[in-house]
């Protein structure tokens, strides 16, 4: 049951008494003096009369409850949620004369646009953390909506504010709730059927949603397990087998799924959530409907979709119809589905960030209500207080920087009849590394990647102009942060392979390093540009600064091996561009299924 009438003998909607006040931006509840106190649960209030969260100062909550509590105050209307009444609130001061009147100059107000924006900054960035934002309205009540299950150590620990944020949506395939019976495997355990990794940016200019397939084969790592009981269990790995078999298949909980994806990208996420078919169905209706678009006519008797050619407005069943749609649509394989549904998450992104959706206390209580029921999530997201922060990271994103894309694939060439994938070689390790590095997939035009471009500009420079001779190259190199006997290694390859004949093992660094660098006196720069263009290492790795002396008294340099060192002889450079056969699209294009 959703929040509207609860309990309410006269049916009133409880979003409609929910009314923005122009005074302070926020969303206040107004009952008239006669109606009896809604029961839809909302901020908790103390004893001096203070409201929770969004609620005014102590003074105010006294004069609002004195006014509505007075037998002589008169009734109020209740105005209409999506157009607030401008009136003044019980014990403010009055309002400023008009502009052409004596009296003080009116203060310039934020417009109400730019007030309901600020108060569901973080609706919505992202489908299924879109509801967070308006979580505040009555956060006891929604707390209790919210289903949590333990990470099991797979995740990082949680999203923080000031990194990029790794985000594991999981759709299940498992029919639970009414009216779901034609969709899915009968007695399914719920595989991992839908699985998307949400990159968003550490200056949260851009984000990746990257699609992984359910028919892509895979290693299943083990995965511990926390048990009803509180004792752990060890889920054995399994090898070769489809990504989908990660949840469900043996016990598996989404925590086994998290560990899937950082084994399969190298990327392991901050956070998981999970949701399954009724989902769809409850935030597509409480947001009034999806509009989708079709290049063709679809009859598909698997998922019970027929609509014609051209736009449509969906909701509800009808809905999860259409992401469950495959065989009508391309080649009727999964890869198909995954397009049409990343066409059908664009859309209904564009919606949740549309005025309609961001203006209406009606739609934001129906949201939060399904999204917190629909979704379980991990458990360092178990409170409206942490979905709301992550909501409100999300939110900063426009949507025509986010990109949706998929692992790149082959058919698996162990099958004479294609039913499975495997990862492409050639091009996935270039997707994955380029979410790793925190790289935009699309140009972002903003003043923070601005900065940033300039930044890498910079970078880049030191890495142009004239190069020593390999033979002229002195460096000395450290381990700081790379696998035991890189140092060693490194050095072999240098002075076998590449003609690095001045060069030295120095033992292990003083400290750890996250990057390798390059540390070079002004007078060795040829020579640093020299050995950037043997290893492979980007303009960010050379640090400009001072020379130390080598074994024979000679100035060299000081090759600092990091964690990303991946091996002699592979290049640190980072992609920045993603490979032309790669599938991308951006949010905030229409496009048709075709």
């Amino acid at each position: 049951m959703d929040a509207q009438g609860r309990g309410r003998a006269d049916n009133i909607d409880p979003a409609d008494q929910w009314v923005l006040n122009p005074n302070t931006g926020e969303y206040e509840l107004r009952l008239t003096p006669s109606a009896p106190q809604s029961s839809v649960p909302g901020p908790r209030r103390s004893d001096s009369g203070r409201t929770g969260e969004g609620g005014g100062d102590s003074a105010r909550g006294r004069k609002a409850a004195q006014g509505r509590g007075s037998p002589s105050s008169s009734p109020e209307k209740t105005p209409d949620p999506e157009v607030p009444s401008p009136r003044r609130r019980r014990g403010a001061p009055p309002e400023e004369p008009a502009a052409n009147r004596r009296g003080r100059r009116p203060v310039k107000k934020k417009s109400k646009a730019k007030k309901i924006l600020l108060w569901t900054g973080g609706i919505m960035a992202f489908v299924l953390v879109g509801t967070a934002g308006a979580a505040y309205l009555y956060l006891e009540h929604l707390n209790d909506n919210i289903t949590s299950v333990s990470d099991d150590g797979a995740s990082t620990g949680g999203f923080s504010k000031d990194k990029a944020i790794n985000l594991l949506v999981i759709g299940t395939d498992k029919r639970t709730g009414s009216g779901n019976e034609g969709y899915g495997d009968s007695g399914s355990v719920g595989h991992a059927d839908t699985t998307i990794l949400l990159h968003v940016s550490k200056d949260r200019t851009n984000a990746t949603a990257l699609s992984i397939p359910r028919d892509l084969i895979v290693d299943v790592p083990d995965c511990e397990t926390k048990q009803e009981d509180g004792s752990t269990k060890v889920i054995k790995g399994t090898d070769n087998v489809r990504f989908n078999t990660s949840l469900g298949q043996d016990d598996r909980t989404p925590s086994c799924t998290v560990r899937t994806v950082t084994e399969l990208t190298g990327i392991q996420a901050d956070n998981f959530m999970v949701a399954d078919f009724n989902a769809v169905k409850t935030l597509t209706t409480a947001v009034g409907g999806v509009e989708v678009c079709l290049a063709k006519d679809i009859d598909d008797e698997d998922s019970h979709l027929k609509l014609s050619k051209g736009t449509h407005t969906i909701e509800g069943e009808q809905a999860l119809a259409f992401v469950r749609t495959r065989h009508s649509v391309g080649f009727g394989g999964d890869l198909s589905r995954i397009e049409l549904q990343q066409q059908f998450l664009s859309a209904l992104m564009r919606k949740l960030k549309s005025n309609d959706t961001l203006s209406s206390p009606t739609k934001m209580i129906k949201l939060a209500e399904a999204g917190t029921k629909a979704l379980t999530v991990d458990s360092q997201l178990d409170t409206i207080d942490k979905l709301k922060d992550l909501g409100l990271e999300l939110g900063k994103l426009n949507v025509k920087n986010l990109t949706f894309t998929t692992v790149p694939v082959v058919d698996n060439p162990a099958e004479k009849v294609a039913a499975t994938v495997v990862v492409n070689a050639s091009t996935a390790p270039t997707v994955f590394q380029m979410i790793k590095d925190d790289v935009s997939f699309t140009e972002v035009k903003e003043q923070a990647a601005a900065s940033k471009n300039a930044a890498s500009a910079a970078a880049a420079a030191r890495l142009k102009g004239t190069q020593s001779a390999a033979s002229a190259v002195r460096v000395q190199v450290m381990n700081g942060g790379a696998p035991a006997g890189s140092a060693q290694e490194t050095l072999n390859w240098l002075q076998n392979d590449e003609g690095v004949t001045k060069s030295e093992n120095a033992g292990n660094a003083p400290a750890e390093l996250s990057k390798t660098t390059l540390e070079y006196a002004p007078d060795q720069a040829d020579q640093a540009r020299k050995l950037a263009a043997i290893m492979g290492l980007p303009g960010t790795a050379l640090k400009p600064g001072e020379s130390v002396e080598n074994s024979q008294g000679l100035p060299t340099m000081t090759l600092t091996l990091g964690k990303d060192f991946k091996g002699a002889g592979v290049s640190l450079t980072a992609p920045t561009t993603v490979p032309d056969t790669v599938q991308k699209s951006t949010a905030d294009k229409v496009e048709c299924a075709k």
